[in-house]
C-alpha cells in the first residue's frame, strides 16, 4: 500500500474537537481537503485523534512544522505523516 504524504495523523486531540474545528485549526497552515476526528462507535466520544488531508505534500510538511506541539484547548497535539494501517497476521 502506498504511503500518502499529504495525509496527517493528529494525536492528543482534546475531546471537544470535532471535524469542523480540526479543519479550521489546520487551515492556518494551508488548504485542507478533509479533516476527520475518530469517534468511539459505542460511546460516541472522541478517541482523541484524527486525520487531516492537506491539498499537497508541501502543505502537509508545513502543517507538521507549524502544528506539531501546538496547544489546542490545553493539550499539545502531535502531528505526523499518517502511515497505512498495518495488516493483522492471520494464523
Amino acid at each position: 500500500m502506498e504511503e500518502t504524504k499529504n495525509k496527517l495523523f493528529v494525536g492528543n486531540l482534546p475531546y471537544s474537537v470535532k471535524d469542523e474545528s480540526l479543519a479550521e485549526i489546520f487551515s492556518e497552515a494551508g488548504e485542507v481537503t478533509e479533516a476527520r476526528v475518530v469517534f468511539d462507535k459505542f460511546s460516541g466520544r472522541s478517541r482523541g485523534y484524527g486525520f487531516v488531508t492537506m491539498v499537497d505534500e508541501e502543505s502537509a510538511q508545513k502543517a507538521i512544522e507549524e502544528m506539531n506541539g501546538k496547544e489546542v484547548d490545553g493539550r499539545k497535539i502531535t502531528v505526523n505523516i499518517s502511515r497505512p494501517k498495518e495488516q493483522k497476521e492471520s494464523r
